[in-house]
């Protein structure tokens, strides 16, 4: 969200009523030691046409003006149209503060009014908040809530979940608290959750798409998860979603997940932002806050925050999480097209590659987006040859587990033409050679 700064006039006032003849006065209480008194050894100041420039010679080292992209694992390649920018940007969007206040929020909380609105479509679910921040915290979020909804504490994930999320998941869980199902060439089997499930989890979560691309058996992890008396927690792709049945309408009870992809750059570290949506059963316990549609006393629409669990809220030591808002608005227009070419150009990239000597698919089975490529060597050694010519080839899994140090997790998305997809695969043939 945009953020509108305080002019120097409204700052003195500010400090005038509080009783503060400056803002250094504010500081009094930090130690003179740890104040930094002479200018930091950072050059500058810069003009723009400077800062461009600077900037730009660390992106060409990055080879971000010339390397096509075919990494995955989380974050993603996608088009941004430039009606994305151009109205989340516009004024009526901007406001000072955040959406505690109403009558001076308005832009915001219509923002993360539509945002609820697309993702409750997507997930099939009743209910979605104004988002988390990544997809991993709202992984961790979705447990928490359902162990102090059920009052259980084990936590079981069904296959390849993303490892990422999977380190945040121990980190926030006791070593005890957590089970992972080891997938079976590269899916969970349904019979391997059932022995691992018995009468005491609170959960189960899995990845739709998993963390290898591929496509899990929901409707039957939702149905043993419910036989057990656990929540079922589908963590999905949002683009996925659009050609593939949404996880609520067919037994899931949370559905979270990274939406990067959906109007956000594949930046180094972020912007992230995760989606959280559920049943309504289970709306008193989720996380963050929610934006709903209500009308003035003159009868307009406008929009308020309803629900909201953090503790600086009223809800205090009743809190159920101190999960904040991270993104409001981003674009959906044309994701069912963006989704059908990613299909089409993902499995045109895994028959190329299987042609060429040496090279194969790690596992069977249906996938979207992104695939395993078992490669003649080590991937890490595909990456180093691929990247002089300008090709990022795909994640070296290696640096997840050493059994996986010959695998390679290529995304396609609809950016990519038929002519990077040739680059690509001349730059796999030099890998291999």
């Amino acid at each position: 969200m945009s953020f509108v700064g305080r002019s120097e006039d409204e700052e003195r006032r500010m400090l005038a009523a509080i009783g503060v003849g400056s803002f250094a006065e504010l500081l009094g209480t930090v130690p003179e030691s740890v104040v930094v008194r002479d200018p930091l050894p950072v050059e500058g100041p810069l003009s723009e046409i400077d800062l461009r420039r600077r900037f730009g010679g660390w992106s060409r080292a990055n080879h971000a003006d010339r390397a096509v992209s075919f990494l995955g694992g989380g974050a993603y390649d996608h088009y941004i149209p430039a009606a994305v920018n151009a109205i989340a940007m516009r004024s009526e969007f901007a406001t000072a503060y955040t959406p505690y206040q109403p009558e001076v929020a308005q832009g915001t909380l219509t923002a993360i009014f539509e945002f609820q609105s697309m993702i409750a479509e997507l997930t099939g679910c009743e209910v979605a908040n104004a988002s988390l921040y990544d997809g991993s915290t709202a992984v961790v979020e979705a447990a928490l809530m359902a162990r102090t909804h059920l009052g259980r504490t084990r936590v079981v994930v069904a296959g390849a979940l993303h490892p990422n999320y999977l380190d945040v998941l121990r980190t926030y869980l006791d070593g005890r608290d957590l089970t992972v199902v080891a997938d079976r060439g590269g899916q969970c089997a349904p019979e391997d959750l059932r022995q691992a499930l018995g009468q005491d989890a609170a959960c189960v979560i899995y990845a739709q798409p998993n963390f290898f691309g591929l496509l899990e058996d929901a409707r039957a992890f939702h149905a043993l998860a419910h036989e057990a008396g656990a929540l079922a927690i589908a963590a999905c792709d949002p683009i996925a979603l659009v050609v593939l049945e949404p996880p609520g309408r067919s037994g899931a009870d949370i559905v979270v997940g990274e939406a990067q992809s959906l109007g956000n750059p594949p930046c180094f570290g972020g912007p992230m932002l995760g989606f959280f949506a559920c049943s309504r059963a289970l709306v008193r316990r989720m996380p963050g806050r929610i934006v709903a549609e209500t009308a003035d006393a003159q009868g307009r629409r406008g929009f308020v925050l309803t629900l909201q669990t953090r503790e600086q809220h009223i809800r205090r030591e009743k809190a159920t999480s101190n999960i904040c808002t991270n993104q409001g608005l981003l674009g959906a227009v044309g994701m069912r097209e963006v989704a059908e070419l990613c299909v089409q150009k993902t499995h045109h990239a895994a028959r190329v590659a299987c042609g060429i000597p040496g090279y194969a698919r790690a596992h069977d089975g249906a996938f979207f987006r992104e695939f395993v490529l078992e490669c003649p060597c080590d991937a890490a050694h595909v990456v180093a040859t691929a990247l002089p010519l300008g090709v990022l080839p795909g994640v070296d899994l290696g640096q997840f587990r050493p059994e996986w140090k010959r695998h390679l997790l290529v995304a396609v998305t609809e950016q990519r033409s038929a002519e990077e997809i040739g680059r690509w695969a001349q730059a796999l043939e030099r890998g291999a050679a």
